[in-house]
């Protein structure tokens, strides 16, 4: 499915979602906001789906953030938009790949973030340019802050300047960068894995880890012993303890 700012397919059971405007450096307006959210919602009550990866058009950007040009519609809305993209994959219950193809930078910034597993080209550059031109990385900053040590934050915030893809890594941006042309392939293999899993174990650890982040720690230790025995108790459980003890491939069925 092709919209003028959004590609939405599904291939392998995973559904991938690109920002399709490579001229702008897949930059984002309110229009490409309301798609993303139009296809997250989609692919949540899919069951064809099991994981979800979000990338650009192109190779020169995976998001440059939002399009200051005005041109990708939204207006003033766009700010609370995005807020609630980013809410919406960070606590998504599939797990989300961000493959980023080139630059992330800005509001491209949150929404690799926001997603579970990133794995950039070597060539890609992560940034938040925003204070160069008298803003500020509000939204990305909530995940950012959770992502890298509060001081590299800052340093990356108030100098507005780009990293390398492996200093990205070394702070702990993304989780994996490979060369540009082993990029498709080191995405497809995490993919592969993922889509193996138990689905609904996965949807329940998701909204698990998520609900607990801000839980004081016995708490959070309490209501995750709750949704062990939930996630046990469920039959992708059974069979996979069943497959392990036969020595055999577990087969899911998201139950």
């Amino acid at each position: 499915m092709i919209d003028a700012d959004v590609i939405y397919e599904v291939r392998d059971n995973v559904a991938y979602i690109v920002i399709n405007r490579e001229r702008k450096r897949n930059s984002i307006g309110g229009d490409a906001v309301a798609l993303l959210m139009k296809y997250l919602e989609m692919v949540e009550s899919d069951d064809e789906v099991r994981a979800v990866c979000i990338t650009g058009s192109g190779d020169r950007a995976f998001c440059s953030g939002a399009d200051l040009s005005g041109d990708g519609g939204g207006g003033k809305d766009m700010a609370g938009g995005y807020a609630d993209l980013l809410k919406r994959i960070a606590g998504y219950a599939k797990p989300t790949v961000a493959r980023v193809n080139g630059d992330c930078l800005a509001g491209g910034m949150g929404l690799m973030l926001a997603c579970d597993i990133a794995i950039a080209a070597e060539h890609a550059r992560f940034g938040t340019p925003e204070v160069n031109v008298g803003l500020f990385p509000m939204m990305v900053g909530a995940l950012i802050f959770r992502s890298i040590p509060r001081r590299k934050a800052m340093e990356m915030m108030l100098l507005g300047e780009k990293l390398t893809a492996e200093e990205a890594l070394e702070i702990g941006l993304v989780t994996r960068v490979v060369p540009a042309a082993a990029l498709d392939e080191e995405v497809s293999g995490v993919l592969k894995i993922l889509v193996s899993k138990s689905p609904i174990g996965m949807r329940i650890g998701k909204t698990a880890l998520y609900a607990m982040a801000d839980m004081p720690f016995e708490q959070a230790l309490d209501y995750l012993s709750e949704k062990l025995i939930e996630v046990a108790s469920t039959e992708d459980a059974m069979e996979g303890i069943a497959a392990f003890l036969q020595k055999r491939d577990p087969k899911f069925r998201g139950r």
